[in-house]
C-alpha cells in the first residue's frame, strides 16, 4: 500500500516528549503497511486483527497497546492509504464523527 503522509506520524511523535515512545511502533506500522497488498477490508482485517474497519473506507489502527491511534482513508483498488488522524486514545475519543475525517 502507498501510505500518505509519513510526515503526519513524525509531527506527532515530535510534538511532545511524552509522545516519543510512539516513534518506533509508528515507524514499524508505516513500514508494514507500505509492504502490504490488501485488496479489501476483509484482507486487511484478516492480516491485522486489531484494526477496526469503519464506514466510508476508514480504518483505525491501535498503536503501542492502544495508547495511540491512527485513522486512515483507504483506497483498496489503488492500494493507497491517506493518514487522516494521529493521536492518543483520549484524543480519538473526542472526535465527534470519525467517518467525516
Amino acid at each position: 500500500m502507498r501510505v500518505i503522509a509519513k510526515s503526519k506520524l513524525r509531527e506527532f511523535w515530535e510534538r511532545s516528549p511524552q509522545y516519543r515512545d510512539a516513534k518506533k511502533q509508528m515507524t514499524e506500522w508505516y513500514n508494514y503497511c507500505t509492504n502490504a497488498q490488501w485488496g479489501s477490508p476483509h484482507a486487511l482485517k484478516a492480516d491485522l486483527r486489531t484494526a477496526s474497519i469503519l464506514k466510508n473506507n476508514r480504518v483505525v489502527f491501535n498503536i503501542c497497546g492502544n495508547k495511540y491511534r491512527i485513522i486512515v482513508l483507504t483506497d483498496y483498488l489503488r492500494h493507497g492509504m491517506l493518514i487522516k488522524f494521529v493521536g492518543t486514545h483520549k484524543q480519538y475519543d473526542e472526535i465527534k464523527d470519525v467517518e467525516k475525517l
